[in-house]
């Protein structure tokens, strides 16, 4: 491999010189013609062949580059003539003899009307020889710029003189004849519709006009038209003046929307084959177009970008941008439809920019079509990985004491850390349930987790979501320690019912149990779910989400299966932990003092120690079970735990 390279290294030098001198196309080959009389091997010789239509591909873009470079300078330019200059016939003569010089014509011309005489005349010519080409007058409809001016559209001949599409005459023919023009190209000067000039470029020699050439042609023949306008309205010259400098801005104005056009195409493109994420989009985007976006789900919650509501009425305008197909402006935003054929999959938000050109306006539609596909690949991965990590929770459910630490590593390699405190939210359809409802909630399940760590599956009559306590992503929980942890499930239970209920267009229960890690604690949490559920149903709630430690008693009275140790662990557990731990009697105290009726006095007679020592082991009951022990509602939840706890025994 080594002696591969260094036979071709030469070669490939020499290429690069090329390339730095702008040799012209043809010293290219000679590289690799060099190399075969020198008789390379054939493995150097297809290394050099490679090399050379590589490095005619550099060279053919660079060329492209300086061309486009040109055009653009001299658009520029002629734009500061328009600006700087009263000369009329200074100002054609440099746009005819910009447009010979760009096209790389023999010859280049201007024809302007006559309107006493009712035909057309030679205003400008650049690189014509000819007196008899220079004097000539075209009738309407007669020859190629007789066509043009009577068409209002650009016309090109290969070879004028066997063209039988224009009406030749013998006066232009011999005009032609004498000038020695073959190829010509003419396009009109249009001002507000109308046609009050033409533009020609013309080779001695057969040539095909591009596409490229005609539109640059168009370009400047409208420079061109706005400087005859200019010349005919000098009364004012100061508004003629301001009207050019407005012409020279809308010019800059678009070449730089032109420009962020192809840096937004190639920035996406490149976004798209990295891997990048919905929120790399939304900021490469909103860099290039110089406002903030903002990127929502089909729901309305944010994916990306500012977190602020956009206001009312963004539903109203999201379901106009589907309708049309295109961006629709909201107020001082726009907004963009993220569509996956007729699936609307979110919705883009442009704040910043009231005012949109073309260019970027279409670059923000196809920020839209970036993050359709972004979302379809990430929501394909998700089902799938859903799908795998689904298997895992009916196992971890089923039997999860078989194996916890099997159980436990099959979740690590998933990306779900059983260890890590989850709460697991136990779902079923409010109303009247069957397979396809169900299904329809698994589904809606998925994309409710759609961008967190959670997982969902089947199980039963009901569909369960495991979520990490303190940030399980979509708004399912939030941080879970001490007193909060009941909030935190209440919360994610209500949250998840209501935008189940959205995904799935009917009402959904749901019931949360309390954060638990490892499988065993998980499943325990799952069966606590599932009777808050039950609980719900019973006490006439279905469409709504609760915890627990929301339905206290009423979950232990009214779900299946009575866990009153559950219960009264749930309640009391903090307590009896400290009594275990510190050798106190806070359990016994708390009993004393609801069985003398909240009497401090006759409490420390019934326990034989000073009302102070009451007061003090009351003041940590408060420390550990909250301010609101003694509230009406949670000093009846305590007092059921002891006297469950009394009566079942130690």
């Amino acid at each position: 491999m080594n002696d591969l390279h260094s036979g071709s290294a030469p070669a490939l030098r020499r290429l690069l010189d090329l390339l730095a001198s702008g040799a012209a196309t043809e010293d290219f080959a000679d590289v690799l013609a060099d190399a075969r009389r020198q008789g390379a091997p054939a493995a150097v010789l297809s290394e050099i062949d490679d090399a050379t239509w590589q490095a005619l591909r550099v060279h053919r873009t660079m060329r492209q580059h300086r061309r486009r470079e040109a055009e653009l300078t001299a658009l520029f330019d002629t734009a500061g003539d328009l600006a700087a200059s009263r000369d009329l016939d200074a100002v054609l003569q440099a746009i005819v003899r910009r447009a010979r010089m760009l096209l790389g014509t023999d010859t280049a011309y201007l024809t302007l009307p006559d309107e006493d005489a009712g035909d057309t005349y030679m205003r400008v010519t650049d690189g014509s020889v000819s007196v008899l080409f220079q004097t000539l007058r075209l009738s309407l409809g007669d020859g190629l710029g007789g066509l043009v001016a009577q068409t209002a559209l650009p016309y090109a001949t290969p070879d004028y003189r066997t063209d039988d599409r224009f009406h030749h005459t013998g006066t232009i023919d011999a005009g032609v004849l004498d000038e020695g023009l073959v190829a010509i190209i003419g396009v009109p000067l249009l001002l507000g519709g109308r046609v009050i000039g033409v533009l020609f470029a013309a080779d001695r020699s057969p040539r095909a006009f591009s596409p490229d050439e005609v539109a640059l042609l168009c370009t400047l023949a409208a420079h061109a038209a706005i400087a005859l306008d200019t010349a005919k309205s000098l009364a004012d010259t100061r508004a003629a003046l301001a009207e050019l400098n407005s012409a020279n801005a809308l010019i800059r104005a678009h070449s730089a929307a032109v420009q962020r056009a192809e840096q937004g195409h190639d920035r996406l493109t490149d976004l798209v084959l990295r891997g990048a994420e919905v929120p790399d989009v939304a900021a490469a985007v909103a860099a290039l177009l110089g406002g903030g976006i903002a990127v929502l789900d089909a729901e309305g919650e944010p994916l990306a970008g500012p977190a602020a509501a956009p206001g009312a009425g963004l539903a109203e305008a999201a379901a106009a941008s589907r309708a049309e197909g295109r961006s629709v402006r909201h107020g001082e935003a726009w907004v963009c439809a993220v569509l996956a054929g007729q699936e609307q999959l979110g919705t883009l938000v442009l704040r910043g920019r009231p005012d949109l050109d073309d260019a970027d306006r279409r670059l923000f539609e196809r920020a839209g079509v970036v993050t359709a596909l972004l979302l379809l690949l990430r929501r394909s991965v998700a089902e799938t990985e859903n799908r795998v990590r689904g298997e895992l929770l009916a196992d971890l459910l089923t039997v999860p004491d078989r194996d916890p630490a099997g159980l436990t590593a099959r979740g690590r390699r998933l990306g779900v850390d059983l260890g890590r405190p989850h709460l697991v939210l136990v779902a079923e359809p409010g109303g009247a349930r069957d397979t396809g409802t169900r299904s329809r909630l698994a589904g809606a399940a998925g994309r409710y987790l759609f961008g967190s760590r959670g997982i969902s599956a089947e199980h039963g009559e009901a569909v369960v979501l495991l979520v990490p306590a303190g940030g399980g992503g979509s708004g399912a929980s939030d941080a879970c320690d001490g007193s909060g942890e009941g909030d935190a499930a209440q919360r994610a239970a209500g949250q998840a019912a209501e935008r189940l209920a959205r995904l799935t267009g009917f009402p959904v229960t749901v019931g949360a149990g309390r954060p638990a890690a490892g499988p065993v604690a998980l499943a325990a949490a799952y069966a606590e779910g599932l009777r808050c559920v039950r609980a719900l149903r019973v006490l006439g709630r279905s469409g709504e989400g609760a915890s627990a430690r929301a339905l206290g008693f009423l979950g232990v009275l009214l779900g299946d299966g009575h866990d009153v140790a559950g219960f009264v662990r749930a309640t009391l557990g903090p307590l009896l932990e400290y009594d275990a731990r510190r050798g106190t009697e806070l359990v016994r105290t708390l009993r004393a003092y609801f069985d003398c009726g909240g009497s401090l006095t006759r409490a420390k007679d019934e326990l034989h120690v000073h009302v102070n020592t009451v007061v003090q082991r009351l003041d940590r009951v408060e420390v550990l079970l909250g301010r609101d022990w003694n509230g009406p509602e949670r000093s009846l939840e305590l007092q059921l735990a002891l006297r469950l706890q009394q009566l079942s025994g130690p």
